[in-house]
C-alpha cells in the first residue's frame, strides 16, 4: 500500500505531461463556483481546499434512482446502499456504521444541516431533493470553520436550484423495472425583482426483493427577492418516505444465489419518515466591502422504522423539532476576505423504543427507551482569505462551539427488564444534562504556478460531539457513559488546474488520525479511545479527446486502519494495524461520453460508465472479506422534437450479480443484493415557448 500512492501520483503526473492536444469542452460543472466553503459564491481555484462540484445538467444526465449512483463522480466518496433509499456514507474512510456513525459528516441543504447536531441517521441523505438538485457541492476531510460538529470527513451539500430567468416549465415521467415509476415537475421564472422556482417529484418502486419497494415524494419551493437594501432567498424543502424494507440475506456469497437473493428475511421491515425545513436568508450591504447576512430557519424530522437488523425487532420512534439562527458578516477590504458569525440552534428531540413480544429474560417485550432531550448548541467562528496580488493565497479559521444536552427519561429509571432478572439488555440512565466544548481549526495556503494550475497545502482539525443515542441508549447496565467528542486531524497536499477548456484535473493527497473514537466495547458499553489511521490520494480528470468524445475520471487509492487495540464488541484479538471494516484500499468510476448532436441535429448524447469498488474485509480481525466487483451503465439522452426529449439508462449492463454491501454479523455473511440489469425510460415534455 505504501508504494501504490507514489505509483498513482507518478502515473497521474506523466498523464498531465504527455496528453495530446485536446479541442473541446466537455459537459461539466460550472467553472470553480463553490458555496459550501463559505456561504457565498466564490471562485475557489486557489483555495487551499479539497472540492467537487456536480452541476444540474449532470444531476439531470446521470438521473439518478438512489443517490450513490450520483455520488460516483466524487473522488473519495462511496455511498453504500441499503435497501429502498436506505444507505451509509463513505468520505475519504470507512463505511461507517453504529449510533453514531452519521456525526462523521455533515450532510446538509443549501448549508443547513438536514437533522439536528447530535441527532443524525445514517439514512439522512433520503431527507434531501438531490434528484432535482441546482448543483452537489462536496468538500473532502475537515470543513472550514462556518461548520462545526460532524463536518469532520467532509460536507456534503445538495443546494436548491435557483430560479431561471426566463420561463422554464418542464415535466417528466419515467418508467422502469419492478413496478417503477417517478413524475418529476418543474417551474422556474423571474420577473422584476422576484424569481420563483419549484421542483417536484413523486416515486413509487414496487421493489426488486419479496415485500419490498417504496413511495417516496420530495418537494423545494424557493423564491428569490432582489430589492435596494436586502436580497431574500426563502426555500421550504420536504420530503416524505414510505418505504417496505427488506433485510440482510445470509450465507456465504448468498447474492450469487438465483432463487435466493430476491428473499426477504424481514417481510415485516418498514420504514417511515419524513423531514421539512423551512429557512430565509436576508443579506444586506451595509457598506462598499461589508455585507451581513441573517438566517432564521426552522426543521423537523420525524421516523418510525423496524430495527430489523436486530434479532428482537424493536419498533423505533424518533422525532426533533429545530429553531435555528446563523450569522454571517463578510468584510472584503485590503486584499483580505474576512468572514465571521455567530450560529445559535435550539432542538426538541424525541426517541422510544419498543417490542411487542418477550424476546428472552434480558430482551423483553415493553417500552426499552422512552425520552426526551433539549439540545443547545451556540458557536462562534471566523474564516481569513487572501486576496494579494501575488501567486500566494493564504486561508485559515478558527471555530469555537458549545453543545449541551438536557436529558428528561420518560421510562422508568434503571433496568427495563423484571427487577429479579440480572443481564438485562437495556439501561434507562436517569435525568441529566451533558455538555461539551470543543475547537475546529484550518489554515492553508496555495500556490499558483500559472493562471491555470494550482499547488496547495492546508491543516485541519475536525471533531463530532457525541450523539444522544450513545449517550443515553445504554446497555448491560451501564449507568454513564462518559463520552468525549471523536477529534480528526488531517493534512493535505493537493494539485488542480486545467488547459483551456480540453483537460481539467484535480489530484489530492492526505494524511489524517483520529482520536477519541466512540466504540462499544465488549460489554457493550458505549466509550471513547479508539484511534484509527486514514491516508490516501484521490483523483479526478476530465478529458475532452476529440471534438465529440470525452472522458471522466474519478477514483481513490487509501488505507483506513485501527491504530491502537481496544476491546471492540465482538473482537477478541490485537486489531492494532488491521483496516478498519467495510474500507475498500480502491475505489472510482469512469465515463466515456458521446457527443452525437451533429448526428440528430438535436442535443444528443451517451455515455458509458465503469464502476469499480475493491475487495475490502468484513470485520475488524479481517478474516471475512467481499471481493468487490465492477459494474458497467449505459446512458443515452436526446431531444427528439422542440418540446419532447428522452432517455434511457441501463443499469449493471452486464447483469453482474454483486453486493451492494456486504457484512459479516451474529455469525454469518451478510448481504444488500445489487439489482440485476435494468432498464429506465424517461419522456420529458417543455411547456410555452422553447
Amino acid at each position: 500500500m505504501h508504494l501504490m500512492i507514489p505509483r498513482l501520483l507518478l502515473r497521474t503526473s506523466l498523464l498531465c505531461l504527455l496528453s495530446p492536444p485536446l479541442l473541446a469542452e466537455r459537459t461539466s460543472e460550472p467553472e470553480n463556483i463553490l458555496v459550501t466553503a463559505s456561504r457565498i459564491e466564490e471562485n475557489a481555484m486557489t483555495l487551499p481546499l479539497s472540492w467537487t462540484t456536480l452541476s444540474e445538467q449532470t444531476i439531470e444526465f446521470v438521473n439518478p434512482v438512489h443517490i450513490n449512483e450520483i455520488m460516483q463522480r466524487v473522488p473519495g466518496a462511496w455511498i453504500s446502499r441499503g435497501n429502498g433509499q436506505e444507505s451509509l456514507i463513505s468520505l475519504r474512510s470507512p463505511v461507517l456504521t453504529g449510533a453514531g456513525s452519521c456525526g462523521a459528516f455533515l450532510t446538509a441543504s443549501d448549508s443547513i444541516s438536514v437533522r439536528a447536531p447530535g441527532f443524525c441517521n445514517v439514512n439522512q441523505l433520503f431527507d434531501t431533493n438531490f434528484e432535482q438538485a441546482g448543483r452537489i457541492e462536496v468538500i473532502r476531510g475537515p470543513a472550514s470553520a462556518l461548520y462545526g460538529s460532524n463536518a469532520m470527513h467532509g460536507v456534503i451539500n445538495v443546494i436548491s436550484a435557483a430560479p431561471s430567468e426566463q420561463v422554464d416549465h418542464r415535466i417528466s415521467l419515467e418508467g422502469g423495472p419492478y413496478s417503477y415509476a417517478r413524475g418529476k415537475y418543474r417551474y422556474g421564472d423571474t420577473v422584476g425583482s422576484h424569481g420563483i422556482s419549484v421542483n417536484a417529484n413523486a416515486t413509487h418502486d414496487g421493489g426488486y426483493k419479496k415485500s419490498s419497494g417504496y413511495d417516496q415524494q420530495k418537494v423545494t419551493l424557493r423564491h428569490d427577492y432582489s430589492g435596494s437594501q436586502w436580497d431574500v432567498r426563502t426555500v421550504l424543502d420536504g420530503a416524505n418516505l414510505n418505504q417496505d424494507t427488506a433485510g440482510f440475506i445470509r450465507g456465504f456469497k448468498a447474492f450469487k444465489d438465483g432463487s435466493g437473493r430476491k428473499e426477504n428475511p424481514n417481510p415485516d421491515a418498514y420504514r417511515d419518515a419524513w423531514s421539512g425545513l423551512l429557512y430565509s436568508a436576508a443579506s444586506r450591504a451595509l457598506s462598499d466591502v461589508t455585507t451581513v447576512t441573517l438566517t432564521p430557519y426552522l426543521r423537523a424530522n420525524d421516523m418510525d422504522f423496524l430495527m430489523h437488523f436486530l434479532s428482537w425487532q424493536p419498533v423505533e420512534k424518533n422525532s426533533h423539532n429545530s429553531l435555528g439562527l446563523r450569522s454571517l458578516l463578510n468584510h472584503d477590504a485590503d486584499g483580505l476576505r474576512w468572514l465571521g458569525g455567530i450560529d445559535l440552534e435550539y432542538t426538541d428531540a424525541k426517541l422510544k423504543e419498543t417490542q411487542a413480544d418477550n424476546f428472552s429474560d434480558t430482551i423483553p417485550a415493553g417500552v426499552h427507551y422512552d425520552y426526551h432531550v433539549g439540545a443547545t448548541v451556540a458557536a462562534a467562528f471566523g474564516q481569513v482569505r487572501s486576496q494579494w496580488s501575488t501567486p500566494w493565497e493564504l486561508d485559515g479559521g478558527v471555530r469555537f462551539e458549545y453543545t449541551n444536552y438536557d436529558y428528561d427519561n420518560r421510562a422508568g429509571d434503571g433496568s427495563a427488564c423484571d427487577p429479579s432478572v440480572s443481564g438485562c439488555r437495556f439501561y434507562r440512565p436517569a435525568d441529566r444534562e451533558d455538555n461539551f466544548s470543543e475547537w475546529s481549526l484550518n489554515a492553508g495556503a496555495s500556490y499558483s504556478l500559472s493562471a491555470d494550475h494550482v499547488v496547495y497545502l492546508r491543516l485541519a482539525r475536525g471533531f463530532r460531539a457525541p450523539q444522544a443515542t450513545e449517550l443515553y441508549r445504554l446497555q448491560a447496565g451501564q449507568q454513564m457513559a462518559n463520552l468525549d467528542p471523536e477529534r480528526l486531524d488531517s493534512v493535505e497536499l493537493g494539485f488542480r488546474g486545467y488547459i483551456e477548456d480540453r483537460f481539467r484535473y484535480d489530484m489530492a493527497t492526505f494524511y489524517m488520525e483520529k482520536k477519541d473514537v466512540i466504540f462499544q466495547d465488549s460489554n457493550r458499553r458505549n466509550v471513547s479511545g479508539a484511534k484509527t489511521r486514514h491516508y490516501g490520494a484521490e483523483l479526478g480528470l476530465d478529458i475532452t479527446l476529440t471534438e465529440h468524445w470525452s472522458l471522466g475520471v474519478d477514483g481513490i487509492v487509501a488505507s483506513h486502519t485501527y491504530d491502537n487495540s481496544v476491546p471492540l464488541f465482538g473482537t477478541s484479538d490485537n486489531i492494532k494495524g488491521n483496516d478498519v471494516d467495510t474500507s475498500p484500499k480502491a475505489f472510482g468510476s469512469a465515463h466515456l461520453d458521446w457527443d452525437f448532436s451533429h448526428l440528430t441535429g438535436r442535443a444528443s448524447r451517451a455515455e458509458l460508465e465503469w464502476v469499480y469498488l475493491d475487495n475490502y474485509y468484513l470485520e475488524p480481525q479481517n478474516e471475512h472479506e467481499y471481493r468487490g466487483h465492477s459494474l458497467f451503465n449505459l446512458r443515452v439522452t436526446s431531444t427528439l422534437t422542440q418540446r419532447f426529449s428522452a432517455g434511457l439508462r441501463i443499469t449493471n449492463l452486464l447483469d453482474k450479480d454483486y453486493a451492494e454491501r456486504a457484512d459479516f454479523g451474529f455469525g454469518d455473511y451478510r448481504y444488500f443484493v445489487g439489482q440485476p440489469r435494468g432498464a429506465y425510460l424517461e419522456v420529458s415534455y417543455q411547456f410555452g415557448d422553447v
